[in-house]
């Protein structure tokens, strides 16, 4: 019998890619995964080509941690250039519609304010949401109007950083799940009396993954030229990195093994935290599962063996 064909190594943790301007994610997490020869990978949200920044890459086991990174809070730093808006709201699109208003920074600081909090947005026509099974931004290029419904997001924070020129604008936001930024952009924009789109984004942090961990795909490749892939592994953060706002219970190595056998125990002991839902548990400072804590008792859901 012919030997199966190896589908990569077994290497598991986070990456924290800083990405290119040019770059789409797939192609991104394509490259990550050749260059590391891992089996298994995925990532935390999708980066527009035209951006730069943070994308947290999933090696392994880490791919079970995934939905606790898409539901953790970004930073952007973004450029509007007023004056004409865009049927894709980036430089990327044709101008749809133009405007001579050009607001001041007064102007603009006694507005910011309104889109601070929850507010309704309508997602961009170009992208990745879908419509009928369709993704909106294959719709648009069609040529199709693509109508996308408002929907409700969080900007936590919402900051004008300066104004380099009567044209130009450089913004920071923190927001949820879900925000487009480029939306945030041109609605703005249209409040502030003129029409306006981003020339210029980058993705600062995503959760506990930010620039001062990244590391570029120039870098991984350069590694890669001089080593095997396992030198790569050096990059890598620990799985329990994407679980940083989850709080932790650490178990000794009996009640650990049976965790890991996927059995629940009880949370037991004088300094036993006080916790209901959603946890990590802990043996020795590494992360063996996450689970729900109902009534004392400790129940894992995702159990990781590596």
């Amino acid at each position: 019998m012919a030997n199966r064909k190896r589908k990569g190594r077994d290497v598991s943790g986070w990456l924290c890619l800083d990405k290119a301007i040019g770059q789409t994610s797939t192609a991104a997490v394509g490259s990550v995964k050749r260059l590391f020869g891992a089996a298994k990978v995925g990532h935390a949200g999708t980066l527009d080509p035209l951006a730069s920044g943070i994308l947290p890459i999933a090696l392994g086991a880490a791919t079970k941690t995934v939905p606790f990174v898409q539901d953790s809070r970004k930073l952007y730093r973004f450029t509007v250039r007023w004056g004409a808006e865009t049927d894709s709201d980036d430089s990327d699109g044709e101008i749809v519609a133009t405007s001579d208003e050009r607001p001041d920074r007064a102007s603009i600081e006694a507005r910011i304010g309104d889109f601070v909090g929850e507010i309704m947005q309508r997602p961009p026509s170009f992208s990745a949401i879908k419509i009928a099974g369709n993704r909106a931004y294959d719709l648009a290029r069609e040529g199709e109007v693509v109508e996308i419904e408002p929907r409700p997001v969080v900007i936590h924070r919402f900051e004008l950083v300066e104004v380099p020129d009567v044209d130009h604008a450089v913004f920071e936001a923190e927001c949820g799940k879900g925000t487009y930024v480029r939306s945030l952009a041109r609605d703005m924009s249209r409040a502030l009396g003129t029409l306006g789109h981003v020339v210029a984004l980058r993705r600062c942090a995503v959760g506990p993954f930010v620039e001062a961990k990244s590391v570029s795909l120039q870098d991984l490749i350069k590694a890669r030229e001089e080593g095997p892939a396992s030198d790569l592994d050096r990059f890598l953060l620990p799985i329990a990195t994407a679980l940083a706002a989850l709080p932790e219970i650490a178990f000794g190595r009996n009640d650990a093994a049976e965790i890991m056998r996927g059995g629940s125990v009880l949370v037991r002991g004088g300094d036993a935290p006080i916790v209901s839902g959603t946890v990590q548990a802990t043996l020795a400072g590494r992360t063996i599962a996450i689970g729900e804590v109902d009534q004392g008792e400790f129940h894992p859901r995702r159990v990781f063996r590596d």
